[in-house]
């Protein structure tokens, strides 16, 4: 009898990382998620919760190391945990900047880095980097979250090419707005009447918070990782969004920067 994949979840508790852990279990998989603080989490019975922050190595090693004493293998790693992050790029501070990219880039990276001798010594292991299709594009008042994005993307191109000869698969699942609580943790710059930007950062910063309460239920986002999971050869970039926002893609590759900037912008009220 074929063993249950082993399934290990960054920021697990809310969300799109609960929505997948919830689908999976479902659908048969053992669930290992990941928060900074289960103890916040006494209701939480869906799947077991470790804690787990992905700033800090040795949180992430001992989780690992947990899963492993329990199963004795992870089959499969999403890299979910992130934070939000609104603002002017002149008035964003460099320690928000600095936190952003420590959780969103170098944060999936350490969790992959304390993964990885277990998925060699297996030979197998599918790596998900959960990104955004915000980092296929510089938004206003999100270049930051975008660019954080964008990293990820770029850097799981290159695990894709290194981590192959050791059987283990690595790909981004890039979600449009979905209905989550980001939001409500988004570092967001104040919008100060007296800043040169206002009032069109006000009015992004509400268009946002719309687009996310507005958003699609995040059980589709589950589904697209299941499909992911069992694919024979997975890509290297996977995208789950409303067809606006994928069009938008397309858009991007086909049409000339300044007439894509300029549909941007209008898009904004920019």
């Amino acid at each position: 009898m074929k063993p249950l994949p082993i399934i290990f979840i960054t920021g697990a508790s809310s969300g799109i990382g609960k929505s997948i852990g919830i689908y999976l279990t479902e659908k048969g998989c053992k669930v290992y998620g990941t928060a900074r603080n289960p103890d916040q989490y006494k209701d939480f019975n869906h799947f077991r919760l470790l804690a787990l922050d992905v700033s800090k190595p040795d949180t992430i090693q001992a989780a690992v190391n947990e899963v492993l004493s329990l199963s004795g293998r992870i089959d499969v790693l999403i890299n979910n945990a992130g934070v939000g992050i609104t603002g002017p790029l002149e008035e964003t501070p460099y320690d928000a900047i600095d936190h952003c990219y420590d959780t969103n880039f170098k944060g999936p990276m350490r969790v992959i880095e304390a993964v990885l001798p277990a998925m060699r010594k297996q030979q197998s292991g599918l790596i998900i980097n959960i990104t955004s299709i915000a980092g296929a594009m510089g938004l206003p008042y999100r270049g930051i979250y975008s660019a954080s994005k964008a990293s990820l993307s770029i850097i799981t191109e290159t695990y894709s090419m290194e981590l192959k000869p050791f059987g283990v698969h690595c790909c981004t699942l890039a979600p449009g707005d979905f209905a989550t609580n980001i939001a409500a943790g988004r570092y967001h710059v104040a919008a100060k009447k007296t800043s040169p930007y206002h009032p069109f950062y006000q009015q992004n910063l509400d268009q946002m918070n719309a687009h996310v309460s507005e958003g699609s239920d995040p059980i589709e986002v589950a589904k697209s990782v299941y499909k992911i999971m069992n694919a024979k050869q997975p890509k290297v970039h996977y995208v789950v969004g409303s067809p606006l926002q994928k069009f938008s893609l397309v858009l991007k590759k086909l049409l000339p920067s300044k007439v894509f900037e300029k549909m941007l912008s209008k898009h904004y009220n920019l």
